[in-house]
């Protein structure tokens, strides 16, 4: 049975999760196993709990509590469910509520590289991608055009924070994903994987090239927001690809390019 407890108190410690632990702090990046991270609105907690992940808590706006997240809250037995109306909530987390609704959950030790891609055939590889919102985006176009994991360099954006697992509406629970370490080109490749990098030169090939589509492990690697890949990575991967432009565009959007690349180098639904 669902345990509500009325917030009378901002300052209550157990609060702290919502209203004044950042987000790197949430992490726990020292260790990760008692790190935590928020999910927010109904779908996404759903998604959270059927990939497995420990429920500690909801936030929960009044009106929301028999309503949109009735069901999630009930899968989640007596965890306690803080409640008041949507402007007092709006005050003590600093921003408005997607669908009225946070849960905060335990965070699990990453899989390794070799576990992530056991099986794969198409990975997605972010190089320094900071900005949640593209992190999260990639990752709802890699699981919805047929990608089998995504792997990130350390500077990328956490794919468990809140506005990223929000954005990929909770896909990030759906694909497997982990970090890469110093040398993920050399180790992809002693894994089997061809790595095309996507990036606009001379030598680019276009991203319909069948020599892609005839590999049969390929990672497509994508660069920063701006500065696009480092010349080092661009160098050392097999092949440098491009998406056509016209109109004079030089670019698109990295979550836009990714939704492209997946679609055209992934292959057909299976």
């Amino acid at each position: 049975m669902a345990n509500i407890i009325e917030i009378t108190d901002f300052s209550a410690p157990e609060l702290d999760v919502y209203a004044r632990l950042t987000e790197a702090q949430l992490l726990n990046r020292h260790r990760l196993r008692d790190g935590l991270f928020i999910a927010e609105s109904p779908k996404v907690i759903h998604r959270a709990l059927d990939a497995g992940y420990e429920p500690v808590s909801f936030l929960v706006e009044r009106k929301h509590i028999q309503g949109e997240a009735a069901d999630v809250i009930a899968r989640c037995g007596d965890i306690p469910v803080y409640t008041a109306e949507f402007d007092l909530l709006t005050r003590l987390t600093g921003y408005q509520l997607t669908r009225g609704s946070l849960c905060a959950m335990r965070r699990r030790e990453l899989p390794t590289l070799a576990e992530a891609l056991q099986g794969a055939r198409r990975v997605a590889v972010l190089e320094n991608i900071m900005n949640p919102t593209n992190v999260g985006a990639i990752f709802r176009s890699a699981a919805a055009l047929n990608m089998d994991a995504v792997l990130l360099t350390p500077a990328c954006s956490n794919p468990l924070y809140r506005r990223s697992a929000r954005v990929s509406m909770g896909t990030v629970f759906q694909i497997p994903w982990t970090y890469l370490g110093e040398n993920w080109v050399e180790e992809l490749r002693g894994l089997g994987f061809k790595t095309a990098a996507m990036a606009l030169t001379d030598d680019s090939i276009a991203v319909d090239d069948p020599a892609l589509a005839k590999e049969e492990r390929l990672a497509i690697v994508l660069g920063t927001e701006g500065d696009g890949l480092a010349q080092a990575t661009i160098a050392s991967c097999d092949y440098t690809v491009k998406i056509p432009m016209s109109h004079g565009v030089d670019s698109l959007n990295v979550a836009a390019a990714s939704a492209v690349a997946f679609w055209v180098m992934a292959g057909p639904a299976r």
